[in-house]
């Protein structure tokens, strides 16, 4: 029987060996992850503990047409009732919890705006839909302060924009406009965020933990502290993996790879070197200089061909792709009281919260309680990020990325203008966390640099992740990682089966008319 060895245990990984089970037909078995941290589920992670904090690096989300994500767990029976599939519990959250955003924008006065306009000019009316109707060859190499003006960083609707969707404005162009395309269906609900979908829990539980019972109750193994250094190509212009090299606890390996076998290979991460910091200190400075097996790897195989992707130009300019974010754990119920308050809506159904005149461009969100499994009745636990941590504070006078977790939380409820300061901070354990890759699939490019998901002339390598080529979809979602697996195991055995296309609403009249009257609101 064919064997199929994943490198990496991230959404595409797992998602990949669910497609090799479910429809080309593996034993899970015969499915190997190697994995080279000490714990599954790549960037979609959450641990810790009402005592000691929790702490997630980010939180995704989902809309209605993640037709790939809602496919695929379909398929996987949610923790909480066996009796459901993971995409309908989350459908079934979202009907209980959708969210209304009545304080998407607050300004420096701590005032919540009306966020409805977009604000926008007739010249940033025309630039954005000459923004989207350019052809995305002819932005190739282009940032999206190329394609507008100064003024366009202004309006509402960027603010909006870039802190929904992490964008800055050295960022490609072409993943700007692929963003445009995309998500032009939520337009009109783009100030109350409710075409937003969330899971019930966060990601990690609601998704990696059911999505890994369910491979681990096939037989899948997952390989903890196994990196992968290298594979060893065989000679000739076909694509063909013969070998798999790893190192694991001190020593190295290699895993034969026969006729038949698959290898899918997720290049490049986002959360890697990431560092973490506490309530009484920063992070410590990420070393960039060692980088994770997942960027050396892709380095190692993009240098013995050509087509298989450029990894420098996303791993080498870190100071274009961090930010921060932090997770804020109390017993203290004040916070939540007093922004349930402020934004109008019950946690869970607020939505983000952006102080657009920060200098760090704050955003924070309150999570329906509980957000992790197991998470006490007396426990609340709310989210936040910041896309500039390298500037200093409004009010903490001292660069984001140097900050304690406490001087983060001081910054943000002095935005909020809150009194009961004080008490919370002394009742809130704050965990930082910087990580200087995490854009970096935004970062600019051009045709080529990243790999197709099945290279040219290959016979059992496949690329899966945020830095394989999906010509229209958009990275820095779970849906793009879920479409990379897809395709990687249909194109590689050869599947009827092929992933549903992408959903175009630009192709939808009723869809156009509506984001044109949205960019007209006054």
């Amino acid at each position: 029987m064919a064997k199929a060895y994943l490198v990496g245990s991230g959404i595409a990984s797992l998602s990949a060996a669910a497609f090799l089970i479910r429809d080309g037909g593996f034993d899970g078995r015969d499915i190997v992850i190697l994995e080279e941290q000490d714990r599954e589920g790549g960037s979609l992670d959450a641990a810790g503990s009402p005592e000691d904090g929790y702490t997630m690096r980010g939180g995704r989300m989902f809309e209605i047409r993640f037709d790939c994500t809602y496919d695929l767990l379909g398929s996987i029976p949610s923790l909480d009732d066996p009796s459901k599939s993971v995409t309908e519990d989350t459908f079934a959250f979202h009907e209980e919890f959708a969210w209304d955003d009545h304080a998407r924008l607050v300004d420096a006065e701590g005032t919540v705006v009306r966020a409805h306009s977009m604000t926008f000019s007739e010249r940033d009316r025309l630039e954005l839909v000459r923004c989207v109707a350019t052809p995305e060859h002819q932005l190739d190499g282009k940032r999206i302060t190329d394609c507008f003006s100064e003024d366009f960083f202004t309006t509402h609707f960027w603010w909006m924009w870039c802190t929904t969707f992490a964008f800055e404005p050295w960022h490609s162009a072409i993943e700007f406009r692929r963003y445009l395309n995309r998500f032009v269906h939520l337009f009109k609900t783009f100030d109350t965020m409710s075409g937003i979908y969330r899971t019930r829990f966060n990601q990690f539980d609601s998704i990696v933990r059911p999505l890994l019972k369910w491979l681990t109750d096939q037989g899948v193994t997952v390989q903890l502290g196994t990196r992968v250094t290298d594979l060893r190509l065989a000679a000739g212009k076909a694509l063909t993996v013969e070998a798999v090299e790893w190192q694991r606890d001190g020593r190295s390996g290699r895993t034969e790879v026969g006729p038949g076998d698959l290898v899918m290979v997720t290049n490049g991460s986002m959360t890697a070197d990431s560092t973490l910091g506490t309530t009484d200190t920063a992070p410590p400075a990420p070393d960039t200089s060692r980088q994770s097996g997942s960027w050396r790897l892709w380095e190692a195989l993009a240098a013995k061909r050509p087509g298989l992707g450029n990894p420098s130009v996303f791993d080498s300019s870190v100071e274009d792709s961090t930010w921060e974010s932090f997770t804020v754990t109390t017993k203290d119920p004040t916070f939540f009281k007093l922004m349930q308050e402020f934004s109008g809506s019950e946690a869970g159904k607020g939505g983000l919260i952006t102080f657009k005149d920060s200098r760090w461009l704050l955003t924070i969100v309150l999570n329906h309680q509980p957000h992790f499994r197991g998470q006490p009745e007396d426990t609340f636990v709310w989210w936040g990020y910041a896309l500039f941590p390298g500037r200093e504070g409004d009010f903490v006078r001292k660069p984001m990325s140097q900050c304690t977790g406490r001087e983060i939380l001081d910054e943000v409820l002095q935005h909020l203008r809150f009194e009961q300061r004080p008490q919370i901070l002394d009742q809130s354990v704050v965990i930082p966390a910087l990580m200087p890759y995490i854009t970096s699939q935004f970062l600019v490019r051009s045709q080529g640099d990243r790999p197709r998901v099945v290279p040219a002339g290959s016979t059992n390598l496949a690329f899966i992740g945020q830095y394989a080529e999906v010509p229209d979809d958009v990275v820095f979602t779970v849906e793009y990682s879920v479409r990379t697996a897809w395709t990687a195991v249909a194109g590689l055995l050869g599947l009827d089966r092929q992933p549903p296309p992408v959903y175009k609403g630009q192709h939808n009249p009723k869809v156009l008319v509506e984001a044109l009257q949205t960019l007209h609101r006054r």
